[in-house]
Protein backbone atom coordinates (compact mmCIF):
# COMPACT_ATOMS: atom_id res chain seq x y z
CA UNK A 1 0.00 0.00 0.00
CA UNK A 2 2.93 2.30 0.49
CA UNK A 3 5.08 1.30 -1.82
CA UNK A 4 3.56 2.18 -5.30
CA UNK A 5 5.61 5.19 -6.29
CA UNK A 6 9.37 3.36 -7.82
CA UNK A 7 12.29 5.09 -6.08
CA UNK A 8 13.91 7.75 -8.14
CA UNK A 9 17.20 7.47 -6.91
CA UNK A 10 17.58 4.12 -4.71
CA UNK A 11 21.08 2.51 -6.15
CA UNK A 12 22.26 0.27 -3.57
CA UNK A 13 19.00 -3.02 -2.56
CA UNK A 14 18.67 -3.27 1.23
CA UNK A 15 18.57 -6.93 2.36
CA UNK A 16 15.07 -8.34 1.43
CA UNK A 17 13.83 -8.91 5.35
CA UNK A 18 15.28 -5.19 5.57
CA UNK A 19 13.93 -3.89 2.32
CA UNK A 20 11.60 -0.42 3.23
CA UNK A 21 11.51 3.35 2.55
CA UNK A 22 13.70 4.40 -0.93
CA UNK A 23 14.99 0.87 -1.26
CA UNK A 24 14.10 -1.94 -3.73
CA UNK A 25 14.53 -5.83 -2.10
CA UNK A 26 13.92 -6.81 -6.00
CA UNK A 27 16.98 -7.31 -7.90
CA UNK A 28 17.11 -4.39 -10.50
CA UNK A 29 17.61 -7.21 -13.42
CA UNK A 30 14.49 -9.20 -12.21
CA UNK A 31 12.62 -6.22 -11.78
CA UNK A 32 12.46 -4.92 -14.91
CA UNK A 33 11.84 -8.18 -16.42
CA UNK A 34 8.83 -8.13 -14.78
CA UNK A 35 7.85 -4.70 -15.87
CA UNK A 36 8.61 -5.93 -19.23
CA UNK A 37 6.65 -8.84 -19.17
CA UNK A 38 3.32 -7.56 -17.55
CA UNK A 39 3.40 -4.71 -20.03
CA UNK A 40 3.66 -6.81 -23.00
CA UNK A 41 1.20 -9.25 -21.82
CA UNK A 42 -1.39 -6.24 -21.28
CA UNK A 43 -0.66 -4.75 -24.36
CA UNK A 44 -1.01 -8.02 -26.26
CA UNK A 45 -4.27 -8.62 -24.79
CA UNK A 46 -5.40 -5.22 -25.38
CA UNK A 47 -4.91 -5.52 -28.69
CA UNK A 48 -7.00 -8.31 -29.33
CA UNK A 49 -10.41 -6.20 -27.51
CA UNK A 50 -9.29 -3.55 -29.93
CA UNK A 51 -9.90 -5.89 -32.69
CA UNK A 52 -13.42 -6.64 -31.66
CA UNK A 53 -14.22 -3.33 -31.00
CA UNK A 54 -16.09 -2.76 -34.22
CA UNK A 55 -18.95 -4.51 -32.28
CA UNK A 56 -19.18 -0.51 -30.60
CA UNK A 57 -17.58 1.77 -32.66
CA UNK A 58 -18.03 0.82 -36.58
CA UNK A 59 -21.71 -0.54 -36.85
CA UNK A 60 -24.06 1.57 -38.83
CA UNK A 61 -26.22 1.79 -35.84
CA UNK A 62 -23.46 2.61 -33.57
CA UNK A 63 -21.19 4.79 -35.67
CA UNK A 64 -19.53 8.09 -33.39
CA UNK A 65 -16.27 9.48 -33.18
CA UNK A 66 -16.59 10.34 -29.73
CA UNK A 67 -14.99 7.40 -28.09
CA UNK A 68 -11.87 7.94 -30.67
CA UNK A 69 -11.93 11.87 -30.17
CA UNK A 70 -12.17 11.94 -26.01
CA UNK A 71 -9.63 8.77 -26.29
CA UNK A 72 -7.15 10.68 -27.75
CA UNK A 73 -7.35 14.18 -26.03
CA UNK A 74 -6.96 11.83 -22.80
CA UNK A 75 -3.85 10.73 -23.83
CA UNK A 76 -2.18 14.13 -25.24
CA UNK A 77 -3.65 15.60 -22.03
CA UNK A 78 -1.68 13.15 -19.79
CA UNK A 79 1.30 13.35 -21.37
CA UNK A 80 1.67 17.56 -21.94
CA UNK A 81 1.43 16.87 -18.12
CA UNK A 82 3.71 14.76 -17.58
CA UNK A 83 1.84 12.46 -15.48
CA UNK A 84 3.18 9.97 -18.34
CA UNK A 85 5.61 9.34 -20.92
CA UNK A 86 5.30 9.40 -24.13
CA UNK A 87 4.65 5.53 -24.56
CA UNK A 88 2.35 5.51 -21.17
CA UNK A 89 0.34 7.73 -22.72
CA UNK A 90 0.07 6.04 -25.87
CA UNK A 91 -1.46 3.09 -23.53
CA UNK A 92 -3.76 4.81 -21.04
CA UNK A 93 -5.43 6.19 -24.23
CA UNK A 94 -5.78 2.55 -25.73
CA UNK A 95 -7.05 1.94 -22.23
CA UNK A 96 -9.39 4.87 -22.54
CA UNK A 97 -11.02 4.03 -25.83
CA UNK A 98 -11.55 0.18 -24.52
CA UNK A 99 -13.20 1.46 -21.12
CA UNK A 100 -15.14 4.29 -23.27
CA UNK A 101 -16.83 1.85 -25.33
CA UNK A 102 -16.87 -2.21 -23.90
CA UNK A 103 -17.15 -1.98 -20.28
CA UNK A 104 -21.19 -1.55 -20.16
CA UNK A 105 -23.70 -3.93 -19.17
CA UNK A 106 -25.57 -1.54 -21.98
CA UNK A 107 -23.25 -2.92 -24.92
CA UNK A 108 -26.43 -5.02 -26.71
CA UNK A 109 -26.69 -5.88 -30.50
CA UNK A 110 -29.84 -3.30 -29.85
CA UNK A 111 -29.10 -1.01 -27.59
CA UNK A 112 -26.29 1.54 -29.04
CA UNK A 113 -24.59 3.60 -26.11
CA UNK A 114 -25.31 6.93 -25.33
CA UNK A 115 -22.88 9.07 -28.30
CA UNK A 116 -21.23 5.68 -27.99
CA UNK A 117 -19.96 6.65 -24.70
CA UNK A 118 -19.72 4.01 -21.64
CA UNK A 119 -20.55 4.96 -18.13
CA UNK A 120 -16.79 3.95 -17.55
CA UNK A 121 -15.28 6.98 -19.00
CA UNK A 122 -16.31 9.30 -15.89
CA UNK A 123 -14.40 6.70 -13.54
CA UNK A 124 -11.13 7.13 -15.15
CA UNK A 125 -11.28 10.67 -15.39
CA UNK A 126 -11.89 10.96 -11.25
CA UNK A 127 -8.87 8.19 -11.18
CA UNK A 128 -6.69 10.51 -12.96
CA UNK A 129 -7.49 13.72 -11.31
CA UNK A 130 -7.13 12.17 -7.79
CA UNK A 131 -4.21 10.51 -8.57
CA UNK A 132 -2.46 13.67 -10.03
CA UNK A 133 -3.55 15.64 -7.56
CA UNK A 134 -2.01 13.00 -4.97
CA UNK A 135 0.98 12.65 -7.00
CA UNK A 136 2.07 15.86 -7.26
CA UNK A 137 0.99 16.84 -3.34
CA UNK A 138 3.99 17.73 -1.03
CA UNK A 139 6.12 16.19 -4.01
CA UNK A 140 9.49 17.80 -2.88
CA UNK A 141 9.11 16.33 0.20
CA UNK A 142 8.63 13.05 -1.14
CA UNK A 143 11.42 13.62 -3.77
CA UNK A 144 14.01 13.98 -0.79
CA UNK A 145 12.83 10.91 0.65
CA UNK A 146 13.14 9.43 -2.69
CA UNK A 147 9.23 8.45 -2.82
CA UNK A 148 8.48 10.80 -5.57
CA UNK A 149 7.67 9.47 -9.33
CA UNK A 150 10.04 10.56 -11.42
CA UNK A 151 9.14 14.21 -13.19
CA UNK A 152 8.60 12.08 -16.51
CA UNK A 153 5.98 10.79 -15.07
CA UNK A 154 4.65 7.05 -14.92
CA UNK A 155 6.14 4.15 -17.17
CA UNK A 156 4.33 1.88 -19.28
CA UNK A 157 4.72 -0.84 -16.78
CA UNK A 158 2.96 1.26 -14.29
CA UNK A 159 0.47 2.04 -16.42
CA UNK A 160 -0.31 -1.65 -17.95
CA UNK A 161 -0.35 -2.32 -13.64
CA UNK A 162 -2.70 0.22 -12.58
CA UNK A 163 -5.04 0.04 -15.44
CA UNK A 164 -4.31 -3.02 -17.54
CA UNK A 165 -6.83 -5.21 -15.36
CA UNK A 166 -9.56 -2.39 -15.77
CA UNK A 167 -8.92 -2.55 -19.93
CA UNK A 168 -8.87 -6.51 -19.91
CA UNK A 169 -12.59 -5.87 -17.91
CA UNK A 170 -13.58 -3.68 -20.43
CA UNK A 171 -12.71 -6.21 -23.39
CA UNK A 172 -14.49 -8.72 -22.02
CA UNK A 173 -17.50 -6.79 -21.27
CA UNK A 174 -17.37 -6.83 -17.45
CA UNK A 175 -18.22 -3.18 -16.45
CA UNK A 176 -18.16 -3.87 -12.39
CA UNK A 177 -15.11 -5.62 -13.04
CA UNK A 178 -13.36 -2.99 -14.16
CA UNK A 179 -14.72 -0.54 -11.73
CA UNK A 180 -13.19 -2.35 -9.14
CA UNK A 181 -10.29 -2.10 -10.88
CA UNK A 182 -10.18 1.47 -11.10
CA UNK A 183 -11.30 1.96 -7.48
CA UNK A 184 -8.70 -0.49 -6.11
CA UNK A 185 -5.69 1.29 -8.23
CA UNK A 186 -6.76 4.62 -7.20
CA UNK A 187 -7.06 3.50 -3.53
CA UNK A 188 -3.45 2.04 -3.73
CA UNK A 189 -2.32 5.56 -5.63
CA UNK A 190 -3.96 7.99 -2.97
CA UNK A 191 -3.14 5.73 0.17
CA UNK A 192 0.65 5.85 -0.88
CA UNK A 193 0.86 9.10 -2.07
CA UNK A 194 -1.14 10.95 0.96
CA UNK A 195 0.51 8.43 3.85
CA UNK A 196 4.00 9.24 2.40
CA UNK A 197 3.38 12.72 2.33
CA UNK A 198 1.74 13.13 5.56
CA UNK A 199 4.19 10.59 7.69
CA UNK A 200 3.15 9.63 11.02
CA UNK A 201 2.72 5.94 12.80
CA UNK A 202 3.10 3.47 9.78
CA UNK A 203 2.85 -0.18 10.76
CA UNK A 204 3.66 -3.74 8.51
CA UNK A 205 0.52 -4.92 7.69
CA UNK A 206 2.04 -8.54 8.89
CA UNK A 207 3.41 -8.02 11.96
CA UNK A 208 2.12 -4.73 12.81
CA UNK A 209 5.93 -3.40 13.85
CA UNK A 210 6.21 0.38 13.12
CA UNK A 211 8.08 0.97 10.38
CA UNK A 212 9.44 4.05 8.04
CA UNK A 213 6.55 5.66 5.25
CA UNK A 214 7.18 4.33 1.86
CA UNK A 215 7.99 0.58 3.39
CA UNK A 216 6.86 -2.32 1.19
CA UNK A 217 3.53 -3.21 3.18
CA UNK A 218 3.19 -0.59 4.97
CA UNK A 219 -0.04 1.00 6.19
CA UNK A 220 -1.12 4.31 7.72
CA UNK A 221 -4.11 6.10 8.90
CA UNK A 222 -4.26 8.95 7.17
CA UNK A 223 -3.11 6.94 3.53
CA UNK A 224 -5.41 4.22 4.51
CA UNK A 225 -8.77 6.42 4.99
CA UNK A 226 -7.53 9.11 1.25
CA UNK A 227 -7.10 5.40 -0.44
CA UNK A 228 -11.09 4.45 0.54
CA UNK A 229 -12.53 7.62 0.32
CA UNK A 230 -10.72 7.83 -3.50
CA UNK A 231 -12.15 3.68 -4.02
CA UNK A 232 -15.52 5.79 -2.83
CA UNK A 233 -15.41 8.70 -5.06
CA UNK A 234 -14.40 6.15 -8.11
CA UNK A 235 -16.91 4.23 -7.62
CA UNK A 236 -19.72 7.06 -6.95
CA UNK A 237 -18.48 8.09 -10.42
CA UNK A 238 -19.43 4.62 -12.25
CA UNK A 239 -22.97 4.06 -10.51
CA UNK A 240 -24.99 4.93 -13.36
CA UNK A 241 -23.81 1.77 -14.68
CA UNK A 242 -24.88 -0.26 -12.37
CA UNK A 243 -27.93 -2.17 -11.48
CA UNK A 244 -28.16 -1.34 -8.03
CA UNK A 245 -26.99 0.30 -5.01
CA UNK A 246 -25.92 -2.95 -3.53
CA UNK A 247 -23.70 -3.63 -6.37
CA UNK A 248 -21.97 -0.63 -5.64
CA UNK A 249 -21.23 -1.80 -2.23
CA UNK A 250 -19.69 -4.71 -3.91
CA UNK A 251 -17.74 -3.34 -5.63
CA UNK A 252 -16.21 -1.11 -3.09
CA UNK A 253 -15.52 -3.58 -0.74
CA UNK A 254 -13.65 -5.41 -3.21
CA UNK A 255 -11.55 -2.30 -4.42
CA UNK A 256 -10.98 -2.34 -0.46
CA UNK A 257 -9.92 -5.73 -0.39
CA UNK A 258 -7.71 -5.29 -3.08
CA UNK A 259 -5.83 -2.45 -1.23
CA UNK A 260 -5.01 -4.91 1.52
CA UNK A 261 -4.19 -7.48 -0.77
CA UNK A 262 -1.95 -5.09 -2.12
CA UNK A 263 0.13 -4.45 1.51
CA UNK A 264 -0.31 -8.23 2.09
CA UNK A 265 1.84 -8.68 -0.84
CA UNK A 266 4.47 -5.67 -0.64
CA UNK A 267 5.45 -6.74 3.14
CA UNK A 268 5.67 -10.31 2.10
CA UNK A 269 7.15 -11.28 -1.93
CA UNK A 270 7.75 -7.93 -2.31
CA UNK A 271 10.30 -7.09 0.55
CA UNK A 272 11.68 -10.72 -0.18
CA UNK A 273 12.53 -9.99 -3.56
CA UNK A 274 10.27 -12.07 -5.23
CA UNK A 275 7.67 -9.90 -7.03
CA UNK A 276 8.35 -5.71 -8.35
CA UNK A 277 6.02 -3.05 -7.60
CA UNK A 278 4.78 -3.50 -10.94
CA UNK A 279 3.45 -6.86 -10.50
CA UNK A 280 2.35 -6.02 -7.08
CA UNK A 281 0.14 -3.44 -8.40
CA UNK A 282 -0.97 -5.32 -11.43
CA UNK A 283 -1.66 -8.59 -8.64
CA UNK A 284 -3.99 -6.06 -6.78
CA UNK A 285 -6.19 -4.60 -9.29
CA UNK A 286 -6.83 -7.68 -10.90
CA UNK A 287 -7.83 -9.49 -7.46
CA UNK A 288 -10.18 -6.44 -7.13
CA UNK A 289 -11.94 -7.17 -10.52
CA UNK A 290 -11.95 -11.44 -10.18
CA UNK A 291 -12.98 -10.68 -6.17
CA UNK A 292 -16.11 -8.42 -7.61
CA UNK A 293 -17.07 -11.18 -10.14
CA UNK A 294 -17.34 -13.57 -7.67
CA UNK A 295 -18.96 -11.91 -5.43
CA UNK A 296 -21.58 -10.59 -7.66
CA UNK A 297 -22.26 -13.88 -9.56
Amino acid sequence: MQARPSPVHATTPAQPQDAGAGTKAIAPARDRLQSRALTASVTLALAVGLAHLEHALWRPNRLSPWPLLLSLCFALVVWRLRAATAAASALGGLICLLLATRATPALTENEPLPHGLSPALLPLVVLFLLTFAATRYKRRLKEAGGLAEPRSGRRASQIAANLGAAGLCAAAGFYPGALAALAEATADTLSSEIGQALGGPTWLLTTLRSVPPGTDGGISLPGTAAGLLGAGLVILAGIPGLESPRQAVVLFAAGAAGLLFDSLLGATLERRGLLGNDLVNGSSTLFSALLAGWLLR
